[in-house]
């Protein structure tokens, strides 16, 4: 079935069915233009939220150890990429949907309004036809009632007997030249209807078929392209889903990390201070006192105060508080409560034993050096390395001290116990082969390499288009060289030599 056979006379019709469906995408635009405002604006009060609950101060920095709080973060994290995602649901539905369908209504509503001008035309041009037919017809009919009124007054003038010879003539020959007229009327106007009815013909059997397929036509392919963008609206929806999925994992997975076990042992950990808990107050008799002579009275001792009482002073007379300096913390941390010095001395022995550890792999290789040198000069001059080695030398001389330091400190912490056990350096030569250590730091200008801290896939294809980013591929792997430290990015290695930062949500 088509317009042009089924529907030739229903002009109107089909103008106004036309024009509807045009009507209707330019809806459709403008609610998936409504419906991307909405996604941003989500989008943006997302962001804000989880900008406005992030970690800011130091303190919050610190709280953040404790795995509930840690958490937390990570789902301020994970939603802040969920509203990234959100983002890109509206820029894609944007210039997916909006610009295209956009441009091509206006492709449209130009095909159909030559398709309707023409249709006028073809139309204008028959109506012209038929008014001139009917003038044609009207001219004829008038011929031939004047030719039949010439015919009737010639046979009234023949009868008369009053009438001359010449009067019948001159009104038969009139009358002649009436119907001669009329006959060439007659034959000018049904030429002249043979042509209106081939035009008539042409036009309804063919020009407006043509017009009525073509705007049918141009119909369908618009309800096709509009059921498309009704496509794009889910396929946009769909095509974040796995990374709005991956940040739903994340947000379980930082549930799951909650350890509220642990952080209470990290409470104990942090703040445990090492103090006794106070003994009974002594009841003191003051009548015994009271007789006795003041030189034999004892002194009066006072209770110990609890340790995590603080004590306000007030002044008189009004009720601001005193405020009082904090002394400066002191090396040995005899500011710190028992436990807290303990920990911080032990900490501080085990960087120190570290940092003396890398200085006399770095004297061994030095020495080593310096040897292979004397035994072949070609390699290098060993007079160079005796700065190296004279520096390497005040520095272990002073790590040793520091750790002597704090090895003292924490002896005494700890009541005098062995409290370097596990920490306990050889001042002497280390043990092991020293064949293992050369070259390891031998020079300022030998760089270290960095070592990536583990291994992970690509989930999905990512184009690093920015400064620092990176390209790559879904299911490529690649080496982490740093981790996510919050701001949802992760720089990566590939196995080409490349480095640049990725979303940490597009890994695993």
């Amino acid at each position: 079935m088509d317009w042009g056979n089924d529907l030739w006379d229903q002009y109107d019709v089909i103008d106004k069915h036309t024009q509807s469906g045009l009507e209707l995408m330019e809806r459709y635009i403008k609610f998936v233009k409504e419906r991307t405002d909405i996604e941003q604006s989500y989008a943006k009060q997302l962001r804000s939220l989880t900008k406005r609950y992030a970690k800011r101060s130091k303190a919050e920095e610190l709280e953040c150890r404790f795995t509930n709080h840690a958490s937390f973060q990570d789902i301020l994290n994970e939603l802040n990429d969920y509203a990234g995602q959100r983002e890109l649901v509206a820029e894609n539905l944007v210039t997916g949907v909006c610009v295209d369908l956009s441009k091509y209504l206006q492709e449209l509503k130009t095909e159909r309004k030559s398709y309707l001008i023409e249709a006028k035309k073809a139309q204008h041009s028959l109506e012209a036809s038929f008014k001139q037919l009917e003038t044609i017809k009207k001219r004829c009919a008038k011929e031939w009632a004047e030719a039949e009124k010439a015919l009737l007054q010639a046979e009234k003038i023949e009868q008369d007997t009053n009438a001359t010879k010449a009067d019948v003539e001159k009104v038969k020959q009139h009358s002649h030249a009436r119907v001669h007229s009329a006959e060439e009327c007659r034959n000018d106007y049904a030429a002249y209807l043979q042509r209106y009815n081939k035009e008539q013909h042409g036009f309804y059997y063919t020009d407006i078929p043509l017009m009525f397929n073509k705007l049918q036509d141009m119909d369908e392919k618009r309800g096709s392209r509009l059921a498309a963008g009704y496509l794009q609206l889910a396929e946009t929806e769909r095509n974040v889903t796995p990374i709005i999925s991956c940040c739903l994992d994340g947000i379980a997975s930082a549930a799951a990390k909650t350890n509220p076990a642990q952080d209470s042992m990290l409470l104990v950990e942090q703040h445990k201070s090492g103090f006794e808990r106070p003994g009974e107050v002594e009841f003191e008799d003051y009548s015994q006192t009271a007789r006795a002579p003041e030189s034999l009275q004892g002194p009066r001792t006072k209770p110990k105060l609890w340790p995590f009482i603080k004590k306000n002073k007030m002044s008189h007379g009004d009720k601001h508080m005193v405020t009082v300096s904090t002394p400066p913390p002191a090396e040995d941390y005899s500011h710190l409560p028992p436990e807290q010095r303990r920990k911080k001395l032990q900490a501080r022995v085990d960087d120190v034993t570290k940092d003396l550890q890398k200085e006399t792999d770095q004297s061994e290789a030095l020495e080593k050096m310096k040897s292979v040198y004397q035994q072949n000069p070609a390699l290098g001059d060993p007079a160079s390395l005796e700065p190296q080695i004279s520096h390497t030398s005040q520095t272990l001389a002073r790590l040793r001290g520091e750790l002597a330091k704090y090895e003292s400190w924490l002896s005494e912490a700890v009541g005098g116990e062995d409290s370097t056990s596990n920490n306990n350096y050889q001042h002497s030569t280390v043990t092991g082969d020293p064949s293992q250590n050369i070259y390891s730091e031998f020079d300022d200008d030998f760089d270290d390499l960095e070592v990536p801290v583990g291994q992970c896939t690509a989930l999905y294809s990512f184009e690093g288009s920015s400064e620092g980013t990176i390209s790559v591929q879904q299911g490529e792997q690649l080496s982490v060289m740093e981790q996510d430290k919050g701001d949802g990015w992760i720089r990566v290695q590939r196995a080409s030599g490349d480095e640049g930062y990725i979303p940490s949500s597009y890994t695993q």
